[in-house]
């Protein structure tokens, strides 16, 4: 089992991996994709095809990372994440404001070399006003820290702000272990927030 933290190199957007050389999957705390197929003749009496290398499935990797991280409007109020089967299966989850970003992401993985089919189980967020300005006001509040506001001047800033019902939920990584305990505390400032999940991963860690 091999587990891959890619963080994007084009806006610090952070985009979680997970790549399995084996036919058994890693728990994410979502289903896992299909395992991969025995090498047995297909009723249709054609024969299915072989697992990928782990080269393959590194490549794979990367080429859905770079994917993912170029879509339009994939902004800090969305998160996804993907895991990569043996057997070609590319699974998306995470979660998104825009429906067309859920359709965005499948789109351009199928089209990648390899990809033998893609499980699309991104969740497109509840449209909500209340949301929005939890969102809105979770953004001031992380970014405009003196600590925090350096992660502001990237191209897409790296601390991802899912809010759900009142429930917010902070998602990507950052340098130091003190910036994700003041992301989080700043989060919890926020008016009318219910909760506030810290899922922010720290750099070499």
């Amino acid at each position: 089992m091999k587990a891959l933290v890619l963080a994007v190199v084009l806006g610090a957007v952070s985009l979680y991996a997970q790549t399995s050389t084996s036919t058994s999957q890693q728990n994410t705390g979502v289903p896992n994709p299909a395992t991969s197929p025995q090498q047995n003749p297909n009723p249709s009496g054609a024969t299915r095809p072989q697992n990928l290398s782990e080269r393959g499935i590194e490549r794979i990797v990367k080429e859905v990372h770079h994917e993912l991280v170029l879509l339009p409007f994939y902004g800090v109020f969305d998160n996804l994440a993907y895991q990569v089967a043996p057997d070609g299966t590319v699974t998306l989850m995470g979660q998104v404001v825009r429906p067309t970003l859920k359709s965005d992401a499948e789109n351009v993985v199928k089209k990648i070399e390899g990809v033998e089919r893609v499980v699309n189980q991104i969740k497109v967020l509840p449209v909500s006003p209340n949301d929005d300005r939890i969102r809105r006001d979770t953004y001031r509040a992380i970014y405009g820290n003196d600590v925090l506001s350096q992660y502001s001047l990237r191209a897409v800033p790296p601390i991802h702000i899912i809010v759900e019902n009142g429930h917010v939920t902070l998602e990507g990584v950052v340098a130091r272990q003190m910036d994700k305990q003041i992301a989080e505390m700043q989060a919890k400032s926020v008016p009318g927030a219910f909760s506030v999940t810290d899922n922010l991963r720290v750099e070499n860690e």
